[in-house]
């Protein structure tokens, strides 16, 4: 049971940056859109007014630095930090393209994309630094969901509260 225990935690502790990376747009984002409000050759935006350049560098700051966190604590790869994070925010984008093809709003649900987008795209960019064993991969594919899901929920009631505790001015 304790190996278990090991590899699940090790899948995790490979992967944190990309997860800190993915969270943070959604936190600090804003700004200026990444694809300018430019238009695809479909008409429709790129990526949308959601995927901004704040976002996606502040993303890759906060992953970078998780990754020299960890490596000051586990002697982490430090380049493995900055490339899942890179990978978890391109995965991201390119997700956010297919959306604005398949006329889904920014912000509107994609299941299993919207939950895996930024993993494989962490895990594509490990592959030149340190390339996660199948074990590792297949934990980190199988933990993602739920925790995606866990982490939504806890944002949602947040979020909810900070509403319903707001004073209203008349």
């Amino acid at each position: 049971m304790s190996a278990a225990i090991a590899e699940v935690g090790y899948a995790l502790y490979f992967i944190l940056p990309a997860y800190a990376a993915n969270a943070t747009p959604v936190v600090l984002g804003g700004g200026r859109p990444i694809d300018c409000d430019k238009k695809f050759r479909d008409g429709k935006p790129i990526f949308g007014s959601h995927k901004t350049f704040r976002g996606f560098f502040l993303g890759l700051a906060v992953g970078t630095l998780v990754g020299l966190g960890l490596n000051f604590e586990f002697q982490y790869n430090l380049l493995l930090g900055f490339m899942t994070s890179l990978g978890a925010l391109v995965g991201d984008l390119i997700k956010s393209f297919i959306k604005r093809r398949l006329n889904l709003a920014p912000g509107k649900s994609l299941p299993v994309a919207d939950q895996l987008d930024f993993i494989f795209g962490a895990l594509l960019f490990s592959l030149p630094v340190s390339p996660p064993n199948p074990l590792t991969t297949l934990i980190i594919i199988l933990v993602t969901p739920p925790i995606h899901f866990l982490t939504n929920l806890l944002a949602n009631l947040v979020k909810s509260r900070k509403k319903s505790g707001e004073r209203r001015v008349s």
